[in-house]
């Protein structure tokens, strides 16, 4: 089973980030048919920590590590931290071009979530990717099939975005079907 963890957007957040998305070049360009590989709004997550390819019978090891990664995150806590998407930025380059939006408001306590995460994974000896977590959502994946200049103004128009302030309220544990359609099924949720 291919699996990942990750905080989900609410609607409105989502639908304005869907509207801003529009507006940039990126936007334009999907809309006049070129293939810049816009991000499935109803996909939309903020990645905590990429397990990959996990045997079926380790699942309950995965669930019982995100259960007290969840438990111990809320130990203490009054709320849930406060988020909004905002600003942005790319990674790569040429044909591995990637737009991103940023994440604001409460991201050190998202940060401290995916520390929690890891380290419950690693003391269950379970795969995850160790990369530095770097709270983001990804829009687009334009590659190179949009000028450079285009995708450098699009970053641009994202430092002016502020979408709606909302709470993570919950973490979610999903198998993913990669393909060229690929989908998503929520095997798991906790209260954070």
């Amino acid at each position: 089973m291919r699996l990942f963890v990750a905080v989900y957007p609410p609607r409105p957040a989502v639908d304005d980030l869907t509207a801003q998305v529009a507006r940039l070049r990126v936007g334009v360009a999907s809309a006049a048919g070129t293939n810049v590989r816009l991000a499935d709004p109803t996909k939309a997550h903020l990645t905590l920590a990429f397990l990959g390819d996990v045997p079926e019978d380790r699942l309950v090891d995965v669930e019982s590590a995100l259960g007290l990664a969840a438990e111990t995150f809320r130990d203490g806590r009054d709320a849930a931290p406060r988020l909004r998407l905002g600003g942005g930025g790319s990674f790569g380059r040429g044909r591995f071009t990637v737009l991103w939006v940023d994440v604001r408001g409460d991201v050190e306590d998202l940060a401290m979530l995916a520390r929690l995460i890891r380290f419950g994974l690693r003391r269950a000896e379970l795969p995850h990717d160790e990369k530095p977590f770097r709270a983001h959502l990804t829009i687009a994946r334009p590659g190179d099939r949009i000028d450079r200049t285009e995708v450098l103004a699009d970053r641009e128009a994202l430092h002016d975005y502020l979408g709606p302030e909302w709470p993570a309220e919950e973490l979610v544990l999903v198998r993913s079907h990669p393909g060229s359609r690929s989908t998503y099924d929520r095997l798991a949720a906790w209260p954070i």
